[in-house]
């Protein structure tokens, strides 16, 4: 990076020490990154609660990192995030989805000196978690997914969760939906895989918002984990990292090839390495092959977006993106339960940070 005056520099070495003291291990082994300059100053951002622990950690490393650095997150979920951006509100924002055409419009609008660009650095897989009494590891068809959570499919022993799980003893347990209440991209990222899928079983549409009458919402990838976990019969959509964390069941999904694949660091990889990048001039949002994904490739993830404004980004929120872009930073993600970026598309979003000045 072009140094600039009264910026205090640390170099990156000092990141891979903030991060053993995080963490309280060695170094993992990753490829090598390009390197990031601290900054002194604030940065704030808010927006999508599916990657709250990954910045909290990407937080406590860059200031440790960079103590004359100082970095704000509020967990609002993803709708929120976005609003908030386009009114004016924070550095950057996350969210779960891309903008819509509209809001693209909008974002460019508040950003002024250049249009809002998305950078892709969070994923993960979209874990359906379960509680269940009785049953065991439980697999689910793409239809079936949908007639469940469309409420076609009511009992846990319903002839189509059967066939996909032959010879499992189900319960009759009825099934309740655990949902999000808030505009959420997890959520609009679950109907766009059903859309996707079974687009005969699904007749909802997308969205932030969830369509279908009936289940219970709550505010939150959390409270959705924490709904689930007590109750039985439940099945609800969270990011990954929250069932880990609630150690909660979560569905083997179905995918193109016939086979069912559970949610994992290294499926979710093989799907977003798979996606096309559809942005131009350094937006690399990514279009997501749900009903293609196949040889072990988990069908369900989340791509989380930071939204930024192309050429007014202040200094420390581009040094602390670009740490949470380099090896440190991936690997501080991982720690708390995410899914690295691809290699490729972790070198593509440090080299566009480069340019946001």
């Amino acid at each position: 990076m072009t140094p600039l005056p009264n910026v205090r520099r640390r170099s990156r070495v000092l990141a891979v020490v903030g991060l053993l003291a995080l963490t309280g291990c060695e170094a993992p082994a990753a490829p090598a990154a390009p390197p990031f300059s601290c900054a002194a100053g604030t940065a704030a951002g808010q927006g999508s609660s599916a990657q709250t622990n990954a910045v909290n950690a990407w937080i406590k490393g860059y200031q440790i990192a960079c103590p004359d650095a100082s970095v704000e997150y509020a967990s609002t979920g993803s709708g929120a995030g976005v609003r908030a951006f386009l009114a004016g509100t924070g550095d950057f924002a996350g969210t779960d989805t891309p903008l819509s055409g509209s809001d693209q419009s909008l974002a460019d609008r508040r950003c002024g000196s250049g249009p809002a660009v998305h950078l892709p650095l969070v994923i993960g897989p979209i874990a359906l978690a379960y509680n269940v009494a009785g049953a065991g590891e439980l697999r689910l068809a793409p239809a079936t997914l949908a007639k469940i959570f469309g409420g076609r499919i009511t009992a846990w022993n319903d002839p189509a969760i059967a066939a996909d799980n032959p010879g499992a003893a189900l319960p009759t347990t009825r099934i309740r939906v655990v949902h999000r209440s808030d505009g959420s991209g997890t959520t609009d990222n679950l109907l766009r895989y059903l859309a996707a899928s079974a687009p005969a079983d699904w007749p909802h549409g997308t969205g932030g918002d969830w369509p279908v009458p009936g289940g219970s919402g709550y505010r939150g990838s959390q409270r959705v984990a924490a709904a689930v976990a007590r109750t039985d019969g439940a099945i609800g959509y969270v990011e990954f990292s929250y069932a880990r964390v609630d150690s909660l069941a979560t569905v083997r999904v179905g995918t193109a090839d016939g086979r069912f694949t559970g949610p994992s660091d290294y499926a979710a990889g093989l799907t977003v390495a798979a996606a096309q990048i559809t942005g131009t001039g350094g937006d690399l949002r990514l279009e997501i092959g749900h009903a293609s994904a196949s040889g072990g490739a988990y069908p369900i993830v989340s791509v989380t977006y930071e939204l930024v404004c192309r050429g007014s980004v202040t200094e420390t929120a581009r040094s602390f993106l670009a740490y949470a872009a380099s090896g440190p930073g991936q690997a501080a993600a991982e720690h708390a339960g995410f899914t690295p970026l691809p290699p490729t598309l972790r070198t593509q979003v440090a080299q566009t940070l480069t340019t946001l000045r």
